[in-house]
């Protein structure tokens, strides 16, 4: 009988176009020979893997693992946020921005070395985690230009993989105008045309863009970048700027700090909807609470 620490793992099969259940392989035998004893979750779709994840966590497993993308990273978030039990992400997505923001090593097998390494060391980190709702998130959430171009990416049937995102980004180009939104920090409210909002508890979105180059997941507030109206030449200029995070520079753009930011549609405005972790969050009006210290990590060399 292994007595070693155990963890759960969580595998997204389709993370990375199939890098994940690729590497997963790998994964766990780089766990059992560092001493660690893997249980993978029988789960098939992510309602499946955060009900799973969390019945692991109450019945007092070590760790949950999530091999795969931000996605499967956000499905264990969900079970691990608010209690003792620590979260390791094996980068194996097409976007690895909470892997990326923790210094996670990038190859998964040196990753899970790490992980167990943490595990025998009882040497857990602490970060913020945002809340909106009943969802937890790690990263950014995001409004506006992003959120619209997801939503309709998810509405398209054809063509499938990335380009879906390409087609979803030409068509809400075409109808490119600014939102007015509501948005309230920290209590100080303000009504004001925005192209976008990102809520960073992280700097990375969108498989590594810079959109809050300066949040810092253990400060206890987000960074909130805003940008203002713009226009279709001029954001499709600036976004390659999001890489390197000079895009703040723009005039257009301003950052703020709060703990605590609202978010509501203008009188006039149609739904939107929020992303974070690359996955559905909430319709406006919506709240993000950062909250200091939710989530404990392994692996990324903070401990």
């Amino acid at each position: 009988m292994p007595t070693g620490p155990h963890a759960v793992v969580l595998v997204s099969p389709a993370a990375g176009r199939g890098r994940a259940r690729a590497v997963a392989g790998g994964v766990l035998d780089a766990l059992r020979t560092a001493g660690v004893t893997p249980h993978v979750l029988p789960a098939t779709t992510r309602e499946d893997a955060e009900r799973q994840a969390a019945a692991a966590v109450a019945d007092g497993t070590d760790a949950v693992v999530a091999v795969g993308g931000d996605g499967a990273a956000h499905a264990g978030l969900q079970a691990v946020a608010g209690t003792a039990t620590p979260l390791a992400v094996v980068p194996a997505g097409t976007g690895n921005d909470l892997a990326l923001a923790l210094g996670v090593p990038g190859d998964p097998a040196a990753a899970a070395r790490a992980v167990a390494e943490d595990l025998h060391a009882g040497a857990a980190a602490t970060v913020d985690a945002g809340r909106t709702g009943e969802r937890w998130w790690s990263t950014v959430l995001c409004c506006g230009f992003d959120s619209a171009v997801t939503d309709r990416a998810n509405r398209l049937r054809w063509p499938r993989g990335p380009r879906r995102y390409d087609v979803a980004i030409l068509a809400e180009l075409a109808r490119l105008r600014p939102r007015e939104l509501v948005l309230t920090l920290d209590g100080e409210r303000t009504t004001l045309p925005v192209t976008l909002v990102a809520v960073g508890n992280t700097a990375w979105y969108g498989g590594g863009m810079r959109v809050c180059p300066a949040a810092d997941p253990t400060d206890g507030r987000f960074d909130v970048t805003v940008v203002g109206p713009v226009s279709r030449r001029e954001l499709v200029r600036t976004r390659p700027r999001l890489t390197a995070g000079t895009h703040v520079e723009h005039p257009a753009v301003s950052v703020h700090r709060a703990a605590r930011v609202q978010l509501a549609l203008g009188p006039a405005e149609t739904a939107l909807s929020t992303y974070a972790d690359g996955e559905l969050v909430a319709a406006l009006p919506a709240v993000a609470e950062c909250v200091p210290g939710a989530l404990r990590v392994l692996g990324t060399g903070r401990a």
